[in-house]
């Protein structure tokens, strides 16, 4: 009898559908991923100074299916708009006769195809312009200063004195600013608002060189031995102003260094329009960036500094693509860090170029894009092979 009553009850349970059913979500639609493309102000193409090159700039970047091109409008204190705090004789260079200028032509037409258009600032390097506007303004106290006291203004070559040179060299050499120095920011803020006035149509600050520079080796902050920088005495005076401390180097003299870099990430966001997107070109090692160059580039996606970041993935290690690949995706603000891919390092070998891009695709990043469009255009077959 009770073995009846169990067996009439699961056929009832049953008629009357048991557990009721979950309702049927349909998955998400992937959102496309955004794809940069970066634009030399100069080199080999010098795209802003011909308007044949914009068009074909254009063309291209719209066969590549590019959404978002990054135009250097700032580098070495020059300035490709016009500008009372930069030098702008490039831009006076890209001027035709009825008075249109090489940035707006590649504006109008990039929004007449749906791109964005984002001015890349090189922010804190002058590179080997000894004679930037910044520097005349500011002075000598607006260059870095290593451990050892020297100035980069006085480094042979731009490089590490004999004999440090033998052991130790920079990653890239040239001349930096240092952000802690008074008027460093300053003088860059203007600059900015030269950039707002003349081209409001925009649609985002792109920076780089947004650090200190790196030194190779490596040296993983202030407490250990090795070269690096931001010693300058107006520099010390302010860290032992606002700490009260004596300068010593350890944790507190390195969130200081970086703290100054955050204020300039800030600063320059403030002047922006509300429409404009912030972002930088950043180092794809944020331990690295964090510790040895003062770029805390997470903390700006975190906190909302920055609209995303694009780390600089350069090499032809596909092991290593990957692995940062998925490491980045997973890491603080990866839904908003873009993939850099260096595809001027295959542009014999075009089908290298799309293998990167298929693995860099392989963690969904929410952006990839190319270094640089001068390499492409010298290689129609790899623009003919990403097309794809």
């Amino acid at each position: 009898m009770k073995l009846a009553a169990i067996v009439l009850f699961f056929v009832l349970w049953g008629a009357c559908g048991g557990e009721p059913e979950a309702p049927v979500v349909e998955p998400e639609r992937p959102v496309a991923a955004r794809l940069g493309l970066w634009i030399l102000a100069e080199g080999s193409h010098r795209t802003l100074e011909d308007r044949s090159k914009v068009d074909r700039l254009l063309e291209d970047a719209e066969r590549l299916g590019v959404t978002d091109l990054f135009v250097q409008v700032y580098r070495s204190g020059r300035s490709w708009f016009p500008s009372e705090h930069a030098d702008p004789a490039p831009w006076k260079a890209t001027i035709d006769p009825d008075g249109s200028d090489g940035l707006h032509r590649l504006i109008e037409g990039a929004h007449a195809r749906d791109m964005r258009v984002h001015a890349w600032f090189n922010a804190l390097a002058m590179h080997r312009n000894r004679k930037a506007p910044l520097l005349r303004a500011v002075g000598r106290d607006a260059v870095l200063v290593d451990r050892q006291g020297r100035n980069l203004l006085d480094y042979p070559a731009f490089d590490v004195p004999q004999p440090d040179r033998l052991h130790v060299r920079l990653g890239t050499p040239g001349l930096y600013l240092d952000p802690a120095t008074p008027g460093v920011i300053e003088y860059l803020e203007r600059t900015v608002d030269d950039l707002v006035a003349a081209a409001p149509d925009l649609d985002g600050l792109h920076l780089d060189f947004i650090r200190h520079p790196l030194s190779l080796p490596i040296v993983p902050g202030s407490r250990f031995d090795g070269l690096d920088f931001g010693y300058g005495k107006p520099s010390i005076a302010r860290f032992e102003a606002e700490t009260g401390q004596p300068m010593k180097r350890g944790q507190a003299w390195d969130d200081f260094r970086r703290e100054r870099v955050q204020e300039l990430v800030d600063r320059l966001g403030a002047r922006l329009p509300e429409h404009w997107e912030r972002s930088a070109a950043v180092l794809p090692w944020a331990v690295r960036a964090y510790l040895s160059a003062m770029q805390d580039w997470q903390r700006w996606l975190e906190d909302g500094s920055l609209d995303f970041a694009v780390a600089m993935l350069y090499t032809k290690d596909d092991r290593l693509l990957r692995y940062t690949a998925h490491s980045l995706a997973a890491g603080v603000g990866g839904k908003r860090t873009w993939l850099g891919l260096g595809t001027w390092l295959f542009v014999r070998d075009p089908e290298r170029a799309v293998k990167q891009v298929t693995l860099a695709r392989t963690p969904s990043p929410s952006g990839l894009a190319y270094f640089s469009y001068d390499a492409l255009a010298l290689r129609p077959k790899v623009i003919e092979a990403l097309s794809r």
